[in-house]
């Protein structure tokens, strides 16, 4: 058995904190093994006593970078493992980035270890071998909690794997409160340095907390560091009585011994809520761009309300095998759409010690059934096998049963090569209900990757045949987009054009954050059953799958400069040139600002040639 292991986890505080779980059950496993703790220098006063034999510090900062592998003193850091003789390495840590599998690679050579644990995602391989001895599959962010993949590894030394709880250090001392009098509320309005995107509006926390204020005369507790909004909130509270600023007065122990003593703890994503979970105080916790279903508080016996609005495009950081859009999108729409009202009666159920029920909500699960299966994958993105007739009977299912909207995404080699350098639009399109095949290149790569699409199912073509068989069945239509008159021009070409057609709104706007809300309520209010949006690729795609969950349509997909077509605006090429697949031939010779745009084309089929489905 393993008689020295070197522990590797050099990320911030909450992976740290759900990865203690895993050690103490190879604690428990290995009671006479030697056990170093390799962590971020800001987390290393989180460990229990006694949990490890030995806690290193490591600076990530100094390690981070290309640059980093220059520097001669990293080398002697590392190659300083050799004088522990350690029999074993055990990475808590997806391998995602190249560069930074790279480094543990270094590391693990470093160490002499002839035992290497670590998650197989196939990105482990250096020189036609991989460094990991003994894997367990890596099957994503979110296919199992953070906390279950580290208790999963250190199974294969024969450690308990089932769920247990954290064990954290604490202070001991005297905590810098009151004698605690009534109901505490610790309340963490920050989200971790990591990203922005996590986080709540201060104001809306000072509603929270004026509210707890008048309905439980609670003492509200901010806590954090002096960059995480404790001030914006109290500046913003109307009840500042009984509240207590600590933000960037506590060591991480002495936090620890203050959320011992509170009632309730509210917050985001964050380090301070994994700490929250790890002493069993009742958690309030919001989620919106990052991935709950991978980085939830931790908490096996205890109770943690997790609230999100669930959009197409949530969680946008960590997901699948991608670390994803970091700083999400400007809208942080999936943030603002939880409501001050649901946060409280989260809170009054935990503060009645009853067990919190998620509510149902619309969100995305890849795991489970589509309305369509027949798909192919073209550069890791999927396009559906389907008809313009299959198209329109998926769309009339759609509309009596009524139950959600659903996103159709129009995707061609443009979107495909703008999604490989966007994660967040590349997420989107492989969460659309439907990827339509509008592209004459998407019908070629299909073709040589061995599976043949029908036809090509474009949007220019396929919103009149919508147009139609809307007249035709009655279904209603909302156009969103386009500039100014654009839009009304195109709903009169077509109600011309198929009589009893009904266009219930149509409105130019744009994509604002600013707007959203007011847009929303204006197509919610038409009673429309498809909303076609005019804001061009990516924006258009962005802003649906944002504000789907509160979209009272059926379908509703982007659809570029179809509106500018149909009104006449711009000029569509002459049939036999659509014929001969010379479109883009014509709109390049009408304008030729285009060039910069279809260079990607030639850039999609090198890429198909040279990665296929992948």
């Amino acid at each position: 058995m393993p008689d020295r292991i070197l522990l590797v986890q050099l990320a911030d505080i909450g992976d740290l904190i759900v990865t203690l779980p895993a050690i103490a059950a190879l604690r428990s496993a290995l009671p006479d093994a030697h056990l170093t703790l390799l962590t971020s220098e800001q987390a290393v006063s989180i460990v229990e006593d006694g949990l490890v034999d030995e806690v290193r510090p490591f600076s990530k900062q100094g390690f981070n970078g290309t640059k980093a592998l220059l520097n001669p003193a990293n080398w002697r850091r590392l190659y300083a493992l050799r004088e522990d003789n350690f029999d074993t390495v055990i990475f808590f840590h997806h391998f995602t980035l190249r560069l930074g599998t790279l480094k543990f690679w270094l590391l693990a050579w470093a160490s002499g270890a002839e035992m290497v644990l670590g998650l197989d995602n196939g990105n482990t391989t250096f020189f036609g071998r991989t460094f990991l001895t003994h894997t367990i599959p890596d099957e994503g962010f979110g296919a199992k909690h953070q906390a279950q993949y580290w208790l999963d590894l250190v199974g294969l030394l024969g450690a308990d794997t089932a769920p247990q709880r954290a064990r954290i250090a604490f202070d001991g001392g005297i905590l810098p409160l009151t004698v605690k009098r009534g109901v505490r509320v610790i309340l963490h309005a920050g989200g971790g340095g990591y990203t922005q995107a996590r986080r709540w509006s201060p104001e809306r926390w000072a509603q929270v907390a004026d509210n707890l204020r008048e309905e439980y005369d609670a003492e509200i507790v901010l806590v954090g560091t002096e960059n995480d909004n404790a001030t914006a909130v109290l500046d913003a509270m109307q009840h500042r009585e009984k509240v207590v600023n600590l933000s960037g007065r506590t060591s991480l122990t002495q936090l620890a011994d203050v959320m011992r003593s509170a009632d309730l703890y509210l917050g985001t994503d964050s380090g301070v809520t994994h700490l929250a979970a790890a002493v069993r105080t009742p958690v309030v916790a919001l989620y919106g761009a990052t991935n709950h279903e991978a980085w939830s508080p931790w908490s096996p016996n205890g109770n943690v309300a997790i609230l999100r609005s669930a959009p197409l495009c949530s969680p946008c950081i960590y997901v699948e095998h991608s670390i994803g859009a970091r700083e999400g999108c400007e809208a942080r729409t999936c943030m603002r759409m939880i409501s001050v009202e649901q946060v409280l009666s989260a809170s009054r159920t935990l503060l009645r010690n009853e067990r919190f029920q998620s509510p149902a909500d619309y969100r995305y699960d890849a795991r489970s059934g589509r309305d369509w299966v027949d798909r192919v994958q073209i550069l890791g993105l999927p396009v559906d096998i389907i008809t313009y007739k299959q198209w329109l009977w998926q769309i009339d299912q759609w509309i009596l049963q009524g139950k959600r909207a659903h996103q159709v995404c129009t995707v061609n080699p443009e979107f495909m090569m703008m999604a490989q350098h966007d994660p967040l639009f590349a997420q989107i399109i492989r969460r659309a209900d439907l990827c339509v095949p509008d592209g004459n290149g998407v019908l070629w790569a299909s073709n040589l990757l061995g599976t043949k699409l029908p036809e090509r199912v474009t949007g220019s073509d396929g919103v009149p045949k919508i147009a139609e068989e809307a007249a035709k069945k009655g279904w209603t239509l909302f156009f969103l987009g386009a500039a100014e008159g654009v839009a009304e021009e195109a709903a009169r070409v077509l109600q011309a054009q198929y009589r009893g057609l009904f266009i219930v709104g149509t409105y130019s706007g744009s994509p604002a954050v600013e707007e959203e809300d007011k847009i929303i309520e204006m197509i919610n209010a038409s009673n429309a059953n498809i909303l076609l949006v005019a804001y061009g690729a990516p924006a258009q795609d962005k802003w649906i799958a944002r504000n789907l969950p509160r979209l009272n349509v059926a379908m509703a997909m982007g659809v570029g400069g179809t509106f500018d077509f149909i009104a006449g605006r711009v000029p569509r090429a002459p049939q036999w040139m659509i014929d001969y697949k010379l479109e883009w031939l014509y709109r390049l010779y009408k304008e030729p600002w285009r060039i910069v745009r279809m260079m990607r084309l030639p850039r999609f089929v090198f890429a198909v040639i040279a990665r296929g489905s992948k």
